[in-house]
């Protein structure tokens, strides 16, 4: 794939969305951590439904610490992996209490030492939080990169590197919204949407389909 497709790809979904964003619903940098922390295999509307009865309670990181493992488990245990979550959650309220005044650290080093938070995380929070350009690359992005040939590549972390080399500076701060969004509703899993496909002639996936 050449730089004027991708160009003219990124372009069209500016044009369809200007401003993209996440699903997951937050007010806050700590809102939006601690629901992309739980959204780790699970759905945005599953940790949505969650967060929806945690955040009026809780929506601190002194606040959810002192909920303590067993009562943060009563608002989330709706989500998948749920044990795992709560105490990673408790850990990352007790570090950035202690640690960083309760307020979200802003850098990769300091947002990865926290439990429960991987690059991917890191990157979401880095890009929607704090408006930095990086590329947290899931499942969606990770199958679209591959499938229109806009960044294939065997694994999470050639992906990233291609996509942020690849795309055109003018849509970096975006990129990863357009790219999930058309996963999650028109590049999907099973069967791709290539005839309700507003890239489809841009595309360069062999096996199109017809709706």
């Amino acid at each position: 794939m050449n730089k004027q497709k991708r160009y003219e790809i990124f372009s069209r979904w500016r044009d369809d969305n200007p401003h993209p964003t996440t699903e997951l619903e937050y007010s806050s940098p700590f809102e939006l951590l601690i629901a992309v922390i739980l959204s780790a295999q699970a759905t945005d509307v599953g940790v949505n439904k969650a967060t929806r009865k945690l955040y009026p309670v809780a929506n601190t990181p002194q606040a959810i610490y002192d909920l303590g493992v067993d009562g943060l488990k009563e608002y989330i245990k709706t989500i998948g992996l749920f044990n795992a979550k709560a105490e990673n959650v408790i850990k990352t309220c007790k570090m950035l209490v202690e640690l960083h005044d309760s307020v979200v650290p802003d850098t990769r080093e300091a947002l990865e030492a926290l439990p429960g938070v991987g690059r991917k995380t890191a990157n979401v929070v880095l890009n929607t939080a704090f408006g930095q350009p990086t590329m947290a690359v899931d499942t969606h992005i990770f199958r679209v990169s591959n499938r229109t040939k806009i960044a294939p590549g065997k694994n999470v972390n050639e992906v990233e590197q291609k996509l942020m080399r690849f795309i055109p500076k003018a849509f970096i701060l975006d990129a990863h919204h357009w790219l999930i969004l058309h996963g999650r509703y028109v590049c999907v899993a099973r069967k791709p949407k290539c005839g309700a496909c507003m890239i489809e002639d841009l595309c360069e996936f062999k096996d199109k389909t017809e709706i």
